[in-house]
């Protein structure tokens, strides 16, 4: 009844909000969803053509799997199992077709590879998106690319070329850490700092010095010193003050049982608030399956 959600810091890729008066058990089934089963898209399928570099074609394709696309997953359905080809509605294409060249402006004395050799360097810019069917029609506006422009996948020189098609498919984390929508995905409970007596002076100084900076201020009230706790919050536990004898019995740490804060952070294949919407659906899903299921049952 008093469950509530309170968004503290959003930012372009993370997310920090908290979660009050929800169970330990639903706090972490919401970060396993989020780590394990929001979907995604990512390269599956890896077409070698020519590839001279010295890459192995295994280990490329395992980079490519690992490049994050940016692509809405709800826009595609699942591939069925055992379907090779992929359509329009299931399946992203891309192409990496590149050669490494000598640079005739280059001066003879130069050694910088930027310098001597054109393409040397094969980023995931590179990557580019190949309709299939009819997805121009579809996605008229799509904008399908990988996330970041500066992943180097292969380092190339004169006559070694990269000439491979990818295809893209809908999967969750559960299935392949490549699916993950998210770099991390945690949380933890909110600390509570106690001062079980004034603290003043020397003492209040050293005390501050014993947590993350922000969480005990000193005020100065009558000519003295006083330590008090001003953001309980930036606390990280480092339990420093129990190491001085002067300290330990005069500050109470805890933790509150059902504040939970979450950090989330993206791959930037989706904005995190959308992500936490959609595991917050994953998880209504599955609540909502565990009730039919319990309906289904006859009752004795």
């Amino acid at each position: 009844q008093a469950f509530r959600v309170d968004v503290i810091r959003e930012e372009e890729g993370a997310l920090e909000f908290d979660m009050v008066g929800i169970d330990a058990a639903i706090a972490n089934a919401f970060r396993r969803i989020l780590l394990a089963e929001v979907p995604t898209m990512a390269v599956e399928k890896v077409f070698v053509y020519n590839n001279t570099s010295i890459v192995q074609d295994e280990i490329l394709a395992h980079r490519l799997g690992l490049i994050p696309i940016r692509a809405d997953p709800r826009l595609f359905e699942y591939r069925n199992q055992g379907d090779e080809e992929g359509t329009e509605i299931d399946t992203l294409q891309f192409q990496l077709k590149i050669k490494c060249s000598r640079n005739p402006q280059a001066a003879k004395e130069s050694s910088d590879p930027n310098e001597l050799y054109f393409n040397h360097k094969v980023y995931s810019k590179h990557m580019t998106w190949v309709p299939l069917g009819n997805q121009t029609d579809l996605f008229p506006d799509a904008d399908f690319r990988p996330v970041h422009d500066d992943i180097l996948i292969a380092l190339l020189r004169p006559g070694q070329e990269i000439d491979v098609l990818m295809h893209c498919v809908k999967g969750i984390g559960k299935d392949h850490a490549k699916f993950s929508p998210v770099a991390t995905a945690s949380y933890r409970l909110l600390p509570d700092i106690t001062l079980l007596q004034p603290i003043e002076d020397e003492a209040a100084e050293m005390l501050q010095k014993c947590f993350s900076p922000g969480v005990i201020e000193i005020q100065n009230i009558k000519g003295k010193k006083v330590a008090r706790v001003a953001n309980a919050r930036l606390d990280t536990f480092s339990r420093e003050v129990f190491r001085h004898e002067s300290l330990k019995n005069l500050v109470r740490l805890a933790r509150v049982r059902n504040h939970y804060i979450f950090s989330v952070e993206s791959t930037g294949i989706l904005p995190p608030d959308v992500l936490v919407s959609e595991a917050i659906k994953i998880l209504m899903g599955k609540c909502q399956r565990f009730l039919n299921e319990l309906d289904s049952v006859p009752m004795e």
